[in-house]
């Protein structure tokens, strides 16, 4: 689900011991699947085989009946059967014809079936019926009310069952090891497409405007990939190696898939190839959900459902990061059709199985068939954001233990997907793309259609590679935090000799756990050979030819790892920057900004490395991505400060030669990750204040009100941006008035972000009611909120707003989604008053996943005072030195110098 090559190498020391770490994580952690050890409610003495399940949905009055067989398998002799069901009433059950006793518990959303006498072991067959609701919340079976291209309201059926939400549609054992056949029937309005997990086996008439369609049986597989969706749709379709492929939208949109199917098409033989199993489905549908869907995507095995703007490309009207997000995500989601699907792991502990691999595979896919969109520099976003988030002391391990569902949902989170991905791709630099490739292929082989633990990953990979892959990878998955490598870097008979040394890297944590980890480290400088090591408890050391090369100790950004260099290593860092491969530029100043973060090095550090940009050519994208980013967080903090200005004037003199050379215009032929940069360096200049690109932005959207054509697809979301920030209040109504008229959800998202850039308290409290009454889809209202709270400037307000308004706000809101709202605006504030007031509303202690969040965002709030804090003083010093003595400033610095005065407000 989505919430976006190196050879053989010999390393030069052998991995040493990790025995601390191994007797501080649970024995189950390193061990291989085994169904009666895994964690779960149900007894794992009774496990479902095959389930034949046929449903009546009433879509007029949102309710469904259903009549479920399930052929089922018991260890030894038992009464009692306990099964999942929430919100069901169950009417009657029987197994092998004789009357069961029901007992239901919403609470534990469970249902027992007491029998007058014990069943014997062996296969027995277990008859349901029952009803339930059809409610309009993203999960379990929904429905999902939209309006076509051509006017026409239409209601869709939708499924959404991960994590634990099939129990929703029909009693059933509703954890991931417990794997069964599933053959489904729905009674459905004729006029309605209705697509499964599998092919249509019959369909006849079954009433009055009504068909009856049946399914053909799944493979074995978990209930969390069973899907159903039914509307008013059309596709386009491909054929890959045989396999039907087809993208489904709204009737009229259909068009709009066609860049999935094409997708879809190249990606099936790659993967076909990589993993050594042929896909096992007879076909594969992607549909496009409009709007009410809170997932990005899910890969519901043979039938992904996608929310539209994640799955429809009209290139006409879709943003150039549309095109790459489209591909990034089916591919994700089709390598989910193996690791996930065809083989699962065995409860969500090891998550990071199904989405940290699917997340470093879709990057994997998307540069082997587009290498000049620079994906792998780009994934320093998804690196930065996995360390923020596992530098603070609310992090948690990669396999951490899940009590219950609620915990489950929360798992969904940086750890899981980035970290799990920069985990995977370090250890295939390691063995080796060939050498991980076919401990993929063994680990497919072996549990095809069952379940499995990392181990049994580390076991596949040790196999092929004749290494112990689990003691250096358990350092990484099954205790949290971040290594640091710390660098000391000396010139000896014209050798530079590196010592690096290893702790833990955290971030406002008082009392931070000593960890240590096996670091698979990759040394090296432009022009020269790589060294290589596994970095344990005992310091390496390292030596190069020359003493004045600028040597990074992670090349390639390959390592997931922070890195502090001495003043010898970072001078010569700086004076080679240029020099550097993009992802490690963009390796250097991430660290050092987090180094500044943790308050390790002084903020000048960072800002010395960014003014050397405007002197050095700088093209990439991932580069400039990395320095909009912590830019503008600078800003953010600066607020109400009187060296905002100053700062905000260095910032505009660093991006504006980005800006000359990007332009407003789209260049013929350009590169896609250029089309993509634009329209956030744009964006950035304006909330810089900018003046030349506020005045320009705001006549390029007078004339797109007037002439919709005369704005290209890419430059709508930052010139609407600055029209919400600086435009009159008539503008403001305009992008509301284009909002509640917007036909997509990329529309929609893009206006509302345009919104959240006003400052004016009113306009703030408008579009928090944009937020939440409909115009925007249920599964983005609390992104959407969380958004306003931080481009708004203005947290504390929106947290007031959702205070008083959460009770009508909840009802459109998921359990996972509920536990998110309050923490999701409140982390967005730096007010310490705003974490107590989180942590002691009861919605903050309403269940294990919410007290979880709260947790993490009162500790966001927490380090983002403490950062705050020590900015302003760093900001304000260094703007000082450099107005005192611009003669001793760095090359880059002088050139800001220079510019200055004229570029002051």
């Amino acid at each position: 689900m989505v919430k976006s090559c190196q050879g053989m190498v010999v390393w030069l020391a052998a991995v040493g011991s990790v025995l601390s770490v191994q007797q501080a994580v649970p024995a189950r952690a390193a061990s291989p699947f085994v169904s009666d050890a895994t964690p779960g409610q149900l007894p794992k003495t009774v496990a479902p085989l095959a389930y034949t399940i046929d449903l009546t949905p009433d879509l007029k009055r949102l309710s469904l009946r259903g009549h479920e067989t399930v052929r089922i398998a018991l260890a030894g002799p038992t009464d009692t059967l306990v099964l999942n069901q929430a919100g069901l009433t169950l009417a009657s059950a029987t197994v092998d014809g004789v009357a069961a006793h029901i007992t239901q518990d919403e609470a534990l959303q469970t249902a027992t079936f007491q029998l007058p006498h014990p069943l014997t072991a062996g296969e027995h067959t277990l008859v349901v019926d029952y009803t339930g609701p059809i409610p309009q919340t993203p999960n379990g079976i929904y429905y999902n009310d939209y309006t076509d291209r051509a006017g026409q309201h239409r209601r869709m059926l939708v499924t959404q069952f991960e994590v634990a939400d099939a129990r929703r549609m029909f009693p059933g054992w509703d954890e991931p090891s417990f794997k069964a056949h599933f053959t489904l029937s729905v009674t459905l309005p004729d006029d309605l497409v209705p697509l499964s997990n599998m092919p249509v086996a019959t369909a006849a008439p079954a009433g009055e405007g009504l068909r009856r369609t049946t399914f053909q049986p799944t493979p074995r597989m978990s209930t969390y990939l069973l899907a159903l969706v039914a509307g008013d749709m059309a596709s386009t379709a491909g054929r890959a190696e045989g396999t039907p492929v087809r993208t489904y939208a709204p009737a009229g949109q259909e068009k709009d898939g066609t860049y999935a199917t094409q997708s879809a098409v190249t990606i099936l033989p790659y993967y076909n190839s990589y993993f050594g199993v042929r896909y096992p489905l007879p076909k594969l549908d992607m549909i496009a959900i409009p709007g009410n869907y809170e997932a990005g995507a899910m890969e519901n095995w043979g039938a992904i459902t996608f929310i539209d703007d994640a799955v429809l490309y009209d290139p006409q009207l879709s943003a150039p990061s549309t095109k790459e997000r489209v591909f990034l995500v089916v591919a994700h989601e089709m390598a989910h059709q193996w690791s996930g699907d065809l083989v699962t792991m065995a409860w969500w502990d090891d998550l990071w199985l199904n989405e940290g691999f699917a997340t470093w595979m879709e990057t994997r896919a998307l540069d082997r068939f587009n290498p000049t969109w620079e994906i792998w520099p780009r994934q320093h976003e998804d690196r930065e954001r996995a360390m923020a988030q596992d530098a603070l002391p609310t992090t948690h391990p990669i396999q951490h233990p899940i009590h219950d569902i609620s915990e489950a949902s929360s798992a969904f989170d940086s750890i899981s997907y980035q970290k799990g991905s920069q985990v995977i791709r370090m250890l295939e630099s390691w063995l080796g793309k060939d050498t991980f490739r076919a401990g993929m292929r063994r680990y497919m082989k072996a549990h095809a259609y069952g379940n499995a633990t990392s181990q049994d990953l580390w076991n596949a990979l040790s196999a092929v590679s004749g290494r112990n892959v689990g003691v250096v990878a358990r350092t990484f998955t099954e205790q949290p935090g971040i290594p640091l490598v710390q660098v000391a870097r000396h010139c000896t008979a014209g050798r530079s000799v590196l010592t690096l040394r290893q702790e833990r890297f955290t971030i406002h944590d008082p009392f931070p756990q000593p960890l240590t980890w096996q670091v698979p480290v990759v040394a090296g400088a432009p022009g020269v050979p790589s060294h290589r090591v596994v970095l344990g408890t005992d310091p390496a050391t390292l030596s190069f030819p020359g003493c004045g090369q600028a040597i990074t100790v992670n090349v390639g950004e390959n390592g997931y790892y922070r890195a502090q260099y001495d003043a010898l290593g970072l001078a010569a860092l700086r004076t080679g920057f240029a020099r550097l491969s993009p992802a490690e530029r963009a390796n250097v100043l991430g660290d050092q900004f987090a180094l500044f973060e943790a308050g390790r090095a002084p903020l000048a550090e960072y800002l010395s490395f960014v003014a050397l940009l405007p002197t050095t050519g700088e093209r990439s994208t991932a580069v400039w991505q990395e320095v909009v980013t912590h830019l503008l967080q600078i800003d953010r903090m600066e607020r109400d400060t009187p060296s905002r200005a100053a700062f905000r004037a260095f910032a505009r003199g660093v991006l504006a030669p980005a800006f000359t050379r990007l332009g407003w215009e789209e260049k013929k032929g350009e590169p896609l990750p250029e089309a993509m940069l634009r329209p956030q360096i744009i964006a950035a200049l304006a909330s810089l204040n900018d003046p030349d690109v506020i005045t320009q932005g705001l006549t390029r959207f007078d004339a797109w009100q007037r002439h919709p054509d005369s704005l290209p697809s890419g430059l709508v979301g930052p010139v609407a941006g600055i029209a919400g920030q600086y435009g009159s209040s008539a503008d403001f109504d305009a992008l509301a008035r284009l909002l509640r008229q917007a036909p997509d959800t990329e529309s929609k998202l893009r206006l509302f972000a345009a919104l959240a850039h006003t400052h004016d308290p009113a306009q703030v409290e408008h579009a928090a009611l944009l937020a939440t009454d409909g115009r925007i889809p249920n599964g983005r209202i609390v992104r959407a909120l969380a958004q306003l709270a931080r481009e708004s400037e203005q947290p504390e307000a929106v947290w007031r707003i959702v205070l008083a308004r959460q009770a009508t706000i909840r009802q459109r809101l998921t359990p996972g989604g509920q536990a998110m709202l309050l923490p999701a605006v409140a982390a967005q504030s730096n007010d310490p008053a705003t974490g107590a007031a989180l942590m002691a509303d009861p919605a903050s202690r309403a269940s294990a996943g919410a007290r979880q969040e709260a947790r993490k965002a009162e500790d966001q709030i927490g380090q983002t005072v403490e950062l705050t804090g020590r900015t302003h003083t760093a900001v304000a010093e260094w703007l000082a030195t450099l107005a005192a003595s611009p003669a001793t400033a760095p090359e880059g610095m002088r050139v800001f110098l220079e510019r200055l005065p004229s570029r002051s407000p």
